[in-house]
C-alpha cells in the first residue's frame, strides 16, 4: 500500500498507566516493538507524528492527572517537532483540534497504533474514517486486554482485538501489518 509522504503516525495512549497490572492480561506482546519500528521509520523519513495522551475524568483511572500513569513510557517520549495531543475521552478527535490540525497540514492519510485496540484505537479510527481520512490501523502495533462482554461472557484479549479490527477493516479503515506499512514507507521514500 502506498504510504503518503505526509501520512501522519498517531500513537495513542502509550503511557505508563497502560502497564498497570490491574488492567489484566494483554495480547500482542510484540506490539510495543512494532510501534517503535514505525516511529523510527516516520522519524527517519521526516513524516509527521502525533502523540496522544489520555487524561481521565475518573479518579480511579490509571490515566488520572497528577500521577505517573499519565506520563509517556520512556521509549515513546515525543522529540522536537512532533505534536502532542491531550484527550479526555477515547476518541482523539472528540474535544480536540486533531481534525483541524490535519486539514491545515493537508494530511489525508493516517496510520494509527497504540492502545487499547477496542477503545481509543477503534474510536479514533472510526471517526477518522467517517470524516473522510484514509485510515490505516497496524494490527500488530496495537493491543488490548481480556474482558467480559455485555452479557458477562469472558473473552481473551486476542478475541477482543480481532473483533475490534474486524469492525474497522473495510468500512472505517484498512488494517495492515506493521511490515506492510513499512514496505509502503520504503516504496514511497525510494
Amino acid at each position: 500500500m502506498n504510504i503518503h509522504a505526509n501520512a501522519v503516525l498517531i500513537i495513542i495512549d502509550m503511557q505508563q498507566g497502560i502497564q498497570h497490572p490491574r488492567l489484566g492480561r494483554r495480547n500482542n506482546p510484540e506490539a510495543d516493538a512494532k510501534m517503535l519500528k514505525l516511529l523510527q521509520a516516520w522519524r527517519s523519513t521526516r513524516r509527521p507524528v502525533i502523540h496522544v495522551r489520555h487524561f481521565s475524568r475518573t479518579p480511579t483511572s490509571v490515566f488520572w492527572p497528577g500521577q505517573s500513569g499519565v506520563e509517556y513510557q520512556p521509549a515513546f517520549l515525543p522529540v522536537e517537532g512532533e505534536s502532542e495531543l491531550q484527550k479526555q475521552v477515547p476518541d482523539a478527535f472528540c474535544g480536540t483540534a486533531l481534525q483541524e490540525q490535519l486539514r491545515a497540514d493537508s494530511i489525508s492519510q493516517m496510520v494509527i497504533v497504540g492502545v487499547a485496540t477496542n477503545n481509543s484505537v477503534e474510536s479514533t479510527a472510526r471517526t477518522g474514517g467517517n470524516l473522510g481520512f484514509e485510515v490505516i490501523v497496524a494490527h500488530d502495533a496495537c493491543f488490548t486486554f481480556d474482558q467480559a462482554d455485555f452479557f458477562g461472557s469472558p473473552h481473551s484479549a486476542e478475541e477482543v482485538h480481532a473483533m475490534s479490527l474486524g469492525n474497522l477493516h473495510g468500512e472505517y479503515a484498512t488494517v495492515l501489518s506493521a511490515d506492510d506499512i513499512l514496505a509502503g514507507v520504503a516504496a514511497e521514500h525510494a
